[in-house]
């Protein structure tokens, strides 16, 4: 479920019924590791300065390690065509949001609807946007429903940017690893995430030190118990938060396991800065690798297409 606004509330529970009616069973219980499908999730709507809107989805991976492949086509499609509109094809075990953006055109109206229909494991579900005013996102939006809070990022916050030096399209052959260098960066805006302010007993600097380390375990401790999305979702805005800004690499399309080291990184300093990542792959063909430079707040991806060779 997408957290809204209090006067986005009434449409938020309605999504609700429709996402547990379609990804929560009476059996709903109990965990499963594999076997279960991928309920794709609209998430609601944004506005363009050029007058057109994107349409903004994710999904709720029922399963909790199975990744389900589902290449485009008669199983992962959009409607009206093209059936391909950037979606992915690997997902991710349980609720991840945000995922990807389809932009549709200015005069697109509130009554029409765009329909990502996929199957996985022998099921179909379907998710169907509209550009109701009750499903607009802000920066608030998306703030709380990546576990920063209910407000939103400060007026003047820009997006992160981010650039692979050695381009995106890239060659490797197994057994062999791939290096890959993403140079990111961002404005400092919202910057690290504040940690409350503390008095130390000048008296006793080895009982302030204690208790210093007290309170950070501690704060570990929240940080490690936030209920999903947040804990769940591969881009966590916890890794950007601690510097200001992060990196966080997926697997975005094709088949067999990919491993990434490290998947997800903070930014030292959190303005800008270079990151290399180690891919591995398990099996040869076409790959898209997408990385999101990540302030927390806002999220800027960039597609790395692989060709793997045997």
């Amino acid at each position: 479920m997408t957290i809204r606004t209090p006067q986005r509330m009434l449409m938020a529970c309605a999504a609700a019924a429709l996402v547990a009616s379609v990804a929560a069973p009476a059996d709903a219980q109990i965990r499963y590791d594999r076997g279960q499908n991928v309920a794709p999730v609209f998430e609601g709507w944004e506005r363009n300065p050029d007058g057109t809107f994107n349409m903004v989805f994710g999904y709720m991976n029922r399963n909790y390690q199975e990744m389900p492949e589902a290449p485009v086509g008669a199983a992962n499609s959009f409607e009206p065509g093209p059936a391909d509109r950037g979606q992915p094809t690997r997902f991710y075990p349980r609720r991840q949001q945000f995922v990807f953006r389809v932009q549709v055109p200015a005069d697109w109206g509130e009554e029409r609807d765009l329909v990502w229909t996929l199957t996985t494991n022998g099921r179909t579900d379907q998710a169907f946007g509209r550009l109701w005013p009750s499903w607009e996102l802000d920066d608030g939006v998306i703030r709380a429903n990546r576990g920063m809070g209910l407000q939103g990022a400060p007026t003047d916050n820009q997006d992160p940017s981010i650039a692979i030096p050695g381009g995106t399209d890239l060659t490797v052959t197994l057994p062999d690893a791939l290096t890959i260098t993403a140079v990111v960066g961002d404005d400092g805006i919202p910057g690290p995430r504040q940690r409350p302010e503390t008095r130390d007993d000048d008296d006793d600097d080895d009982d302030a030190d204690a208790q210093r380390a007290a309170r950070d375990a501690a704060d570990r401790a929240r940080r490690a118990r936030r209920p999903h999305p947040t804990n769940q979702a591969i881009v966590k805005a916890s890794v950007a938060s601690e510097t200001g800004l992060g990196i966080t690499w997926i697997h975005y399309r094709g088949p067999g396991r990919v491993r990434f080291d490290p998947q997800s990184a903070s930014v030292e300093g959190g303005r800008g800065g270079q990151v290399e990542t180690t891919v591995t792959f398990a099996e040869p063909g076409t790959h898209v690798l997408r990385a999101y430079a990540d302030d927390s707040v806002s999220t800027t991806p960039i597609d790395v297409t692989v060709t793997v060779e045997e």
